[in-house]
């Protein structure tokens, strides 16, 4: 075993005549960071598309992982030559440039390497040769203090895996699932890693999901307060709150259903490529992805009979506004009717030489308006 952990060392790290002794190594690191090799001071990296999309590369052997800086060349090398060794590369939103240099090392397919860049995939797991191409899409629930018809509630990326034989390339686009705490747990269980690449693959499928887990908990409390201001008395829910909500709900819907597809074949009996027993880790998986689309399906249905009842409660209203307009009119219609008949300036009309005439005339105009008023009041017209 001793051995082949030193096989698999950088120069750097072993002992021996002739080679640095292993307490100079880190400073001579350091060094060679801060210098270039005439010994004039390095510039920093540039950023933007300079920059490296490498964010940690670590080698594996009988399930636990090897001291020191490593490069992936170099690791996968070490980690072919080991019998239970495999190399985790992870790498966040990389170029074009850089992954096509990956690809070559590690002989993925160019069709991979292009959906890997790109990130507009949905969840899907493909086969080319050896290697096995996972796409994950991941979401993460975004705190708001209000929900407002442009809250963001969820916001989703992806997490690409590249699982073969002694390695596996996980390949992250966006913030919604940091797999730097995957990486920590699962090197504390090294009779989880001792099951090699596929055993990573679970770990960050299971984290992706207890993510979803979280996302569909929090979404059921908007949708309760929703639900609440719709059918409250006052009717304060604005459709374009529930608008903005169904479209969240659709977002996360969207990383959340087509993944039922690949964890049932990754589960399948006849699925040799996978270790029985991470097979039964995989299942536990499967088990929180139902339960988050059943949460799903039930959240749309929620909302869309949220919606329905308050487009119903807006028809409502504008029936109550309708009825309200009409009786009010009817009313002044009575006014009108009057002053329209005596403002015909006749000779010969009745009551037009009445001394009492022009306040009879009001009387009858505030008599009628108030019988009026009173019938639509008892109807619930006013």
């Amino acid at each position: 075993m001793t051995d082949r952990i030193e096989r698999g060392r950088p120069a750097a790290q072993k002992g021996g005549p002739g080679l640095r002794p292993r307490a100079w190594a880190a400073p001579v690191r350091a060094m060679t960071r801060i210098l270039n090799a005439d010994g004039s001071p390095r510039t920093a990296a540039p950023a933007g598309p300079g920059r490296s999309g490498i964010v940690d590369c670590g080698l594996y052997v009988d399930g636990k992982r090897q001291p020191g800086e490593w490069n992936y060349a170099d690791a996968l090398a070490a980690a072919r030559r080991e019998r239970h060794g495999f190399v985790w590369l992870g790498l966040h939103e990389p170029g074009l440039d850089e992954m096509t240099a990956i690809a070559a090392t590690f002989g993925l397919h160019e069709l991979a390497v292009e959906d890997a860049v790109k990130a507009q995939q949905r969840p899907k797991l493909e086969r080319f040769g050896e290697v096995t191409f996972l796409v994950l899409r991941t979401a993460r629930y975004c705190e708001h203090t209000e929900l407002t018809e442009n809250s963001e509630v969820v916001e989703t990326g992806q997490v690409m895996l590249f699982i073969g034989p002694n390695f596996l390339i996980s390949v992250r686009h966006g913030d919604a699932c940091r797999l730097a705490p995957v990486r920590a747990d699962l090197e504390a269980k090294r009779d989880l890693l001792l099951h090699g690449p596929w055993a990573v693959a679970y770990a960050i499928t299971d984290r992706v999901v207890d993510l979803y887990l979280e996302v569909a908990d929090q979404l059921e409390d908007d949708l309760d307060v929703l639900e609440a201001d719709v059918f409250d008395r006052q009717g304060t829910g604005r459709i374009q709150r529930i608008y903005q909500m169904k479209r969240e709900l659709v977002e996360f819907k969207r990383a959340v259903m087509p993944l039922q597809r690949p964890l049932l074949t990754l589960t399948s009996q006849v699925n040799r490529e996978v270790p029985q027993e991470v097979r039964r880790y995989f299942r536990d998986v499967q088990d929180h992805l139902s339960r988050t689309v059943e949460q799903v399906n039930s959240y749309d249905d929620l909302l869309n009979s949220i919606l329905q009842a308050r487009l119903a409660q807006v028809t409502v209203d504008q029936n109550n506004d309708m009825r309200k307009i009409a009786a009010w009119a009817a009313i002044g219609a009575v006014w009108t009717a009057i002053a329209g008949i005596y403002g015909m300036n006749f000779k010969y009309m009745p009551e037009l030489g009445w001394t009492y005439g022009y306040p009879g005339v009001w009387a009858l105009m505030l008599v009628s308006s108030f019988t009026l008023y009173r019938l639509f009041r008892r109807n619930g017209w006013l």
